[in-house]
C-alpha cells in the first residue's frame, strides 16, 4: 500500500525541503515531519515529554522509586471464588 503524500504548492517550500534533506542526509518526509513538530511545539508552547519529565524531576528534587511505592501498597488477592454450583469439581 502506498504511503500518504503531502502536496505542497509552494516552490520555495519544496526547494527548501529538498535542500535540507540533501544537507541533512534525510528523507524529505523526515524533514517536513521534524519541521512541523518544531513548529507545533513553538506555537502551542508544548514541550516534548522527555523535557517535561526532566524539568519536573529537577524542580521537585525527588528521586522516587516507583517500584518501591507499588510494592509497599501491594496486597495479596485470594483470587476469584470458584463455587461448586452444587456438584463436585474434582472426582
Amino acid at each position: 500500500m502506498a504511503e500518504p503524500q503531502l502536496s505542497v504548492r509552494s516552490a520555495r517550500a519544496r526547494d527548501l525541503a529538498h535542500r535540507l534533506a540533501r544537507r541533512e542526509n534525510r528523507s524529505i518526509a523526515d524533514i517536513v515531519e521534524r519541521a512541523l513538530e518544531a513548529y507545533e511545539t513553538q506555537q502551542t508552547g508544548r514541550e516534548p515529554a522527555a523535557e517535561f519529565y526532566r524539568r519536573i524531576s529537577v524542580q521537585s528534587a525527588l528521586d522516587i522509586d516507583v517500584y518501591a511505592v507499588i510494592r509497599a501498597d501491594r496486597e495479596a488477592h485470594d483470587g476469584p471464588g470458584l463455587g461448586t454450583c452444587g456438584r463436585a469439581i474434582w472426582p
